[in-house]
């Protein structure tokens, strides 16, 4: 069932059957590109969320139980599922969310090989037998820690989700996920693809609701095990604090302000153009996004002239439309965010040498923009933008450029351009932070470990460090009785 504007009737999926909430609630679902809304999205009772836990408890002791050559199977399934419904899913992901249909489709496959390598994973997460005195077997077992309470935002509505499930579920544990009100269809067709593929009633839940009462019952609830959260700094600090107080691990993936430092020795077109590609993937709504450009003052000129020639060069405009390269913000706030920031920033000396304005016409678009003499006290040097605003500084020493880097409480991402082995191992060495590229502007990949440092959180999501947030250890000494 779909809706006239080509969007999917939005449910949440308790227990094995996909619903609506007790009460009905519902709030709007908003396409960024034209401002109009084409859904509603059901918000979840406390009932309903205790139906969710009472599911999940019980789908966990099934899905635990479940051989894991069954589990996998099942998995690898799900994600053939995803890669035939790729193409769908990026289109509901651009009507929702305003991303390019070719980066929302590419987003739908890359995930479903996401759960593909976890899948696999999960099958080497190994135990040992410990030598110990005669007649005892001394033994380490790796367990699912049990139910997990996932929360998941907006900028990427199948890789935020697809990171948590994929990781629980190979791992053997069920999991409540709530996710973004604001991109829930994507969601909702990924847990189909698992529901299709024979996932067990109760072991994948979905639901929708106000995200401070949703978190605050299921968090407290004793069937939770481990809570899961990408987010905000701000948010992440009151659920690992709500976490903390019912003595419950939590796995936090937080906000950043990546640093970039192009240093004496690069090439500064090379670097400009690989770093603008990077700042506006996703208008900018990346957490690992790079949004301080520390430029050594001898590549300034040639650098800046560079990026703001790629950031002319989009064409942005609705997701859906052939030949655009960026879509809208995903919604008001963030436009009148960056307008606060611009604004800042212009207000204390910054130039704008294009953009730096919201777009006249419907939807939330912000045009590309570049700034340069940006003080240090301007609260773009400080704030996570989450957006396409890319503040380009000037540095004289590279030990200056590294203090700079390293001021700020976050620690996700960073990002150094150097020909210099020696120089790129000082930038390896020192910078702060849980995920480094240098020469490029790397993403996340699922094979190998994503999370921050500081104030960006702990844990980690990806490569075999992904599955250790979900398994606890557990010691076996057995005394062997003749």
């Amino acid at each position: 069932m779909t809706t006239d504007h080509g969007y999917p009737a939005v449910r949440m999926y308790i227990a094995g059957e996909w619903c609506q909430g007790a009460t009905g609630r519902t709030a709007p679902i908003v396409n960024p590109a034209t401002g109009e809304t084409i859904g509603e999205v059901p918000l979840a009772t406390t009932a309903d969320l205790d139906r969710a836990l009472d599911a999940a408890a019980e789908g966990f002791w099934t899905w635990r139980g479940t051989p894991i050559a069954r589990r996998t199977e099942i998995l690898h399934t799900a994600a053939g599922l995803l890669t035939e419904r790729a193409a769908e899913v990026g289109r509901i992901m651009t009507l929702e969310q305003g991303k390019p249909l070719a980066e929302a489709t590419g987003e739908a496959r890359r995930v479903a090989d996401t759960l593909r390598w976890h899948a696999d994973d999960a099958r080497r997460a190994y135990g040992r037998i410990i030598p110990s005195a005669p007649g005892t077997v001394l033994s380490v077992r790796r367990e699912p820690v049990g139910p997990v309470a996932a929360f998941v935002p907006w900028n990427f509505p199948a890789g935020g989700p697809m990171r948590k499930i994929s990781s629980a579920l190979s791992a053997g544990c069920s999991i409540v996920l709530k996710a973004s009100e604001e991109t829930p269809a994507t969601a909702m067709e990924l847990v189909r693809c698992f529901a299709d593929a024979g996932v067990p009633a109760g072991v994948l839940n979905l639901v929708f609701g106000e995200p401070a009462e949703v978190s605050a019952h299921l968090i407290a609830s004793p069937v939770i095990r481990l809570v899961a959260f990408t987010g905000s700094v701000p948010v992440g600090k009151l659920l690992a604090a709500e976490a903390g107080k019912v003595m419950k691990p939590s796995l936090m993936e937080l906000g950043g302000h990546a640093p970039v430092i192009v240093c004496a020795d690069a090439d500064p077109v090379t670097a400009a153009r690989r770093a603008a590609q990077a700042k506006f993937v996703n208008a900018g709504q990346v957490c690992t996004s790079p949004s301080r450009f520390l430029v050594h003052e001898s590549l300034a000129e040639e650098f800046t002239a560079e990026f703001v020639k790629a950031a002319e060069a989009l064409v942005v405009g609705d997701g859906m439309a052939e030949g655009t390269t960026m879509g809208p913000l995903a919604n008001e706030r963030r436009l009148k965010s960056l307008e606060r920031l611009t604004a800042d920033a212009v207000a204390r000396g910054a130039k704008v040498l294009t953009g730096g304005e919201r777009l006249d016409r419907p939807g939330y678009f912000f045009a590309p923009t570049v700034l340069t003499d940006v003080p240090g006290d301007a609260d773009l040097l400080h704030e996570e933008p989450f957006g396409p605003i890319a503040p380009i500084v000037p540095f004289t020493d590279l030990d200056e450029a590294l203090r700079t880097a390293n001021a700020l409480p976050y620690g996700l991402a960073a990002y150094g351009f150097t020909d210099s082995a020696a120089t790129a191992e000082k930038l390896a060495t020192e910078l702060e932070a849980g995920i480094l590229s240098i020469n490029h502007c790397g993403g996340s990949v699922h094979e190998a470990p994503s999370g921050g440092v500081k104030d960006s959180g702990y844990g980690r999501e990806g490569g075999p460090e992904a599955l250790d947030a979900y398994l606890v250890t557990k010691r076996v000494s057995h005394l062997l009785v003749p």
